[in-house]
């Protein structure tokens, strides 16, 4: 038995995922991120009001420091039990990132200013110390329940911790004119056309954020399902992913997929795709299912190149959009309403004259 539940996130985009699975003597409540402050307070009334007022959570994951996923896990710790905390603190790495920074930090400053730009994981710390919550560091290899974390590798992680927004800038920093340019070309929108035989996704998308190349890549096995949840990640940290299941046995199209990043152009490319899905189907099968968590006035997202690749592929995209859906083997049904995925785009934005 399982169940995964994708609850809604309020006006913009986040991620907000409660799961409870069977594992020998129990069940298992498992919590990936926790969207905005407001959210939180959901996850808590949902898992006390599908799955018992008794229940807590035995894992909680916050797949990266960006506030959409984190704040929210603030409220629920506040109100829930929480057995055990699955989060990457950057400043645990100052000493390996120092010479990164400027050459006044020391590594108590640096450690000290990293601190105070994730006020969010800090709170959370100090919760799991309050009420004896064990915290874990969660990189590649780490078991969480029936997941697997399979990236990002702990070398890869410290890697990208200079170029994260909420860390002190580095030494080359961007210019700002590229900066400035850059946004322009986001307010400028052309359209380009697909059918089922014409994809326009590229195999070379403008980088995703170094922070969102952080994110956790977990990997389930469920009722002899796969379940493969992405958060943020992008096009690295999927390839990174695919490379250590393969070396586990484990890289094999799932049966469920979460989209990542609200389905964002720069997260996933046709090559990365077809490594984890299979190459695209006949018009009309499915092999598995992908669920997309937007927010509920996002209504370019997920983008139509991206939603068009995963259906290619076999893999029908339902978004949440101020809705509530759930995917489940054995579980109780909750009186919901059936889920439409999303039909093929004919009409996709043009990825080189508008944003993600």
């Amino acid at each position: 038995m399982y169940e995964i539940d994708f609850l809604p996130v309020g006006n913009s985009n986040g991620d907000a995922i409660c799961l409870q699975y069977s594992v020998p003597g129990g069940v298992l409540v498992h919590v990936v991120d926790g969207a905005y402050t407001e959210t939180g307070t959901k996850i808590v009334e949902h898992i006390r009001q599908y799955y018992g007022a008794n229940f807590f959570i035995n894992h909680m994951v916050l797949s990266h420091a960006d506030n959409d996923h984190a704040t929210g896990l603030v409220e629920v710790m506040k109100n829930m039990k929480v057995q055990n905390l699955w989060m990457n603190r950057p400043w645990l790495y100052a000493a390996e990132t120092l010479q990164h920074f400027h050459g006044l930090y020391t590594v108590d400053g640096l450690v000290k200013k990293m601190r105070e730009m994730h006020p969010y994981l800090v709170d959370l710390e100090n919760l799991a110390a309050q009420q004896g919550t064990m915290i874990h560091d969660v990189f590649q290899g780490a078991q969480i329940g029936n997941f697997t974390v399979l990236a990002p590798s702990r070398e890869r992680y410290v890697r990208l911790i200079p170029d994260l927004d909420k860390t002190p800038t580095r030494h080359s920093a961007a210019d700002s004119l590229t900066n400035y340019l850059v946004e322009a070309l986001k307010k400028a929108r052309d359209y380009l056309y697909e059918t089922w035989d014409i994809e326009t996704l590229s195999n070379d998308p403008d980088p995703t954020s170094a922070s969102n190349e952080t994110s956790v890549v977990q990997l389930g096995v469920l009722d002899g399902s796969h379940i493969l949840l992405t958060a943020d990640v992008g096009p690295d940290g999927l390839n990174e992913a695919a490379d250590y299941a393969a070396r586990l046995g484990l890289l094999k199209p799932p049966s469920f997929v979460q989209v990542p990043h609200h389905g964002s152009r720069r997260n996933v490319t046709p090559s990365v795709l077809d490594r984890w899905l299979g190459t695209k189907m006949a018009n009309g099968m499915s092999f598995g299912i992908a669920y997309c968590s937007v927010g509920d006035n996002k209504t370019d997202y997920p983008r139509g190149q991206v939603s068009n690749a995963f259906l290619r592929r076999g893999y029908p995209v339902h978004v949440t959009r101020g809705v509530q859906k759930m995917h489940q083997s054995g579980s109780p049904g909750r009186g919901w309403s059936p889920s439409i995925p999303l039909p093929l785009a004919q009409e996709v934005e043009d990825k080189a004259k508008s944003a993600a």
